[in-house]
């Protein structure tokens, strides 16, 4: 993202000093065109999220289709958008340990799980609340990539929302941080209603587990870090035999947390 911005601003300083005229009605769908055949990876993840993001509106307004539907389509989105995240990212696959060392410490990867986890999981509106926050927030970022090709000073009021968005980004991720450790204990509540497979709350806290550890997206180590301030601050002021079941859960949480990475070699 940063190397195409940084491209983006040196392409513009150039046209600028040739005295270049800015873009016209004639020449916008040309440009665009362009841009869609030069980043077609790009384009197709930009369109996916945006989709993603419809039918998470769908789901919950059911206008057209049935809920479970919109929901279905909502994590094969997801999905769609994983995997072209992944063939971005990833060399041509072979089946080796690094290979697969590699893949798993992807966020992309972990949230291809996730639809794959969720698929046949009677829907329930918290479990698509990470997936359409980091649509939001990648779907905007690209949008404005898109807008600056139609021109600079071009659609104010959806550049506006945009950085609305772009403002709002590290509570966007701390608000999804937080969904993926709620949707834990959904799961197992799920399970038990016959709702979801046997398998579902053991699969998901291996997820679970993997974005506590991921590498370049710290935010669920630090809900739970805040989760675990708050629910010590609540059984320091509740009464003792409150504060030991408090503390107990705080205890058996820790315990499943998998031991703190060492920092990668310089």
């Amino acid at each position: 993202m940063s190397d195409d911005a940084n491209s983006d601003s040196q392409r513009n300083g150039t046209s600028s000093q040739s005295n270049t005229p800015p873009p016209t009605a004639d020449n916008i769908p040309a440009k665009m065109i362009e841009h869609f055949k030069a980043h077609k990876v790009d384009v197709a993840m930009w369109l996916m999220r945006c989709l993603a993001v419809v039918f998470t509106l769908f789901y919950v307004l059911p206008i057209f289709g049935t809920p479970q539907s919109a929901f279905n389509k909502v994590l094969l989105s997801n999905a769609a958008v994983s995997a072209l995240r992944l063939h971005q990212r990833l060399p041509a696959f072979t089946f080796s340990r690094e290979f697969l060392a590699r893949l798993f410490v992807e966020d992309s990867c972990h949230y291809l799980m996730y639809s794959i986890i969720f698929f046949n999981v009677q829907p329930t509106f918290l479990i698509l609340i990470p997936i359409v926050l980091f649509a939001i927030l990648h779907a905007s970022s690209y949008s404005l990539k898109l807008l600056d090709i139609i021109g600079q000073n071009s659609w104010w009021g959806a550049r506006f929302l945009i950085s609305l968005v772009e403002f709002q980004a590290a509570n966007i991720l701390k608000a999804a941080s937080f969904s993926e450790i709620f949707i834990m204990p959904l799961a197992v509540v799920l399970t038990f209603m016959g709702r979801a497979g046997l398998m579902t709350p053991i699969v998901y806290y291996h997820f679970l587990v993997m974005r506590y550890s991921s590498r370049r997206n710290p935010y669920t180590r630090n809900a739970f870090a805040e989760l675990r301030m708050t629910a010590e601050a609540l059984a320091n002021r509740s009464p003792a035999m409150v504060g030991n079941v408090v503390r107990g859960a705080i205890a058996f949480v820790s315990r499943l947390a998998p031991p703190p990475q060492p920092a990668p070699a310089q």
